[in-house]
């Protein structure tokens, strides 16, 4: 909140100074939903703007009436709900029509759950329900927590997978559910006795094992790996979930020693680990069968960091919503793996849509004196009429990574993509070159069996953000390909 009616949300600044503001229909539709969350109010520094808060409150009450726009559909009402509970906490009264308004956006809220879409959506509901039946009293108040709490029952074990991964496989959404259950924790606290306490023990079970599979999504630079929807700047990052559960007094699981796989076997990552080397490796499932929206076409895409520093990304996303700009970012072309006849792996569509979906076989980890070893394929050009298969073979030693894909089946064409970080920069073409760190450190690559050329793309590391860098595309010269990349 930049002003009293002057907000940045998604990287993009706008005011809203009238009641036309909350749906005005110049806006994207989540800068919108950013609005009506009122995250400000327990964001860094908001005892310096409790007036601007009031003031807005205020606002919002007698400027959007019961049931009506952005601000009134289950999602943003749930964060609300949450936001306007955890202001209270903090010391700030609620005016007696605020606390009325409260109320009515539960009752709201539990007439319009959203199970049409499950997930994390159906999640938050739950939570909302949670606090608003620990903040209210009386028998009201009471079917509130117990709906919240018996569908949190159903939906705890089901959304996070034994691994620790939350079951729509992006690490944003990791972040924002770990983020969720450290809430549910911590209001367990504020109100003690009125959580069943096997219900609080499950809630404290769970949050070391998502914070053991954030951990390893994460990059030495201390951001997700951009895997399905993911971007920077919408949840807290590992290092400050995990300052949270230690407040919370939960002890993260004991980190696995490097030089070595870290697979999350429910979830279908790899997290590999040698000398300056991490690369985490995508050889999931592309999330639910039953819930692919955060979906993209990334399978078997890769992440590299090295001596700290992203080098080889995927190009994350920076808008929801419908157009071509979306569907882009979801494709295969827009990540670090093998497109097949410049189709997309996975059939995305619409904003949130998938069809038919590549399903990973073959997952194989070894491991030998000189280099950890990964070897997966996936099906999802099995749909073509040369009904394809992409392999890849990763070899990670203490100077080297190597990426060996290999084409079964008949095929037009296909290329090997390798995004690079803004700050690297590539040179070279054809079979050899260099890539330049930020740090000035140097990484030759080479290729056999393809022909390289680098192309300019963009990256996208938060919502409302495009900035330019490279990608080397490997058209395979027959079946097979690999890429070395080498350094000191």
């Amino acid at each position: 909140m930049l002003g009293v009616d002057t907000f940045q949300f998604l990287n993009v600044v706008g005011s809203v100074d009238s009641a036309k503001g909350w749906n005005d229909a110049e806006k994207e539709k989540l800068w919108l939903y950013n609005l009506h969350y009122f995250d400000d109010l327990n964001a860094a520094g908001a005892e310096d703007r409790v007036a601007w808060h009031r003031a807005l409150i205020a606002r919002w009450v007698e400027e959007t009436p019961p049931g009506v726009g952005n601000g009134w559909e289950p999602y943003p009402t749930s964060l609300r709900i949450v936001n306007w509970i955890k202001w209270a906490l903090q010391g700030n009264d609620l005016e007696a029509t605020w606390t009325d308004s409260l109320a009515v956006q539960v009752r709201w809220l539990r007439r319009h759950i959203e199970w049409h879409l499950l997930g994390n959506h159906l999640f938050v509901n739950a939570k909302a329900l949670v606090f608003a039946g620990l903040f209210f009293a009386g028998d009201e108040a009471a079917e509130w927590l117990a709906q919240g709490l018996k569908i949190l029952r159903r939906e705890v074990p089901e959304q996070v997978l034994a691994d620790g991964g939350h079951f729509e496989l992006s690490p944003m959404y990791q972040a924002i559910i770990l983020e969720d259950m450290l809430d549910l924790v911590n209001a367990n606290g504020a109100w003690p006795g009125h959580v069943p306490g096997d219900v609080v023990a499950q809630w404290r079970e769970v949050v070391p094992r998502m914070l053991c599979w954030l951990k390893g999504l994460t990059h030495p630079d201390g951001g997700i790996a951009f895997f399905n929807d993911a971007a920077l700047g919408i949840a807290p990052d590992y290092a400050a979930l995990e300052g949270y559960a230690r407040r919370l007094g939960i002890e993260p699981v004991p980190a696995k020693p490097a030089e070595t796989h870290i697979h999350f076997l429910d979830s279908g990552y790899v997290r590999m680990e040698r000398g300056d080397a991490v690369a985490l490796l995508d050889v999931a499932r592309i999330g639910p069968d039953y819930l692919p929206g955060h979906a993209h076409a990334d399978t078997l895409s890769f992440e590299l960091s090295l001596f700290g520093q992203r080098v080889v990304v995927n190009s994350g996303v920076s808008r929801y919503g419908l157009g071509q700009e979306r569907l882009r970012q979801r494709g295969t072309a827009a990540h670090s793996t093998v497109q097949v006849d410049r189709v997309d792996s996975s059939e995305v569509w619409g904003g949130f849509r998938v069809a038919r979906r590549a399903y990973p076989f073959g997952l194989e980890l070894s491991e030998c004196e000189d280099a950890l070893a990964v070897v997966c394929a996936h099906d999802g050009y099995r749909r073509l009429p040369g009904q394809a298969i992409h392999r890849r073979h990763w070899r990670l030693g203490d100077h080297f990574l190597q990426v060996t894909d290999t084409i079964e089946g008949r095929f037009h064409e296909a290329v090997a993509r390798y995004h690079f970080h803004p700050e690297v920069t590539v040179t070279g073409e054809g079979g050899e070159g260099m890539l330049s760190l930020p740090d000035g450190r140097e990484v030759g690559w080479s290729v056999t069996g393809g022909v390289a050329r680098v192309s300019a793309s963009t990256w996208h590391p938060g919502f409302g953000q495009s900035t330019p860098n490279q990608c080397m595309e490997v058209v395979l010269d027959g079946s097979e390909a690999t890429v070395e990349l080498v350094w000191k």
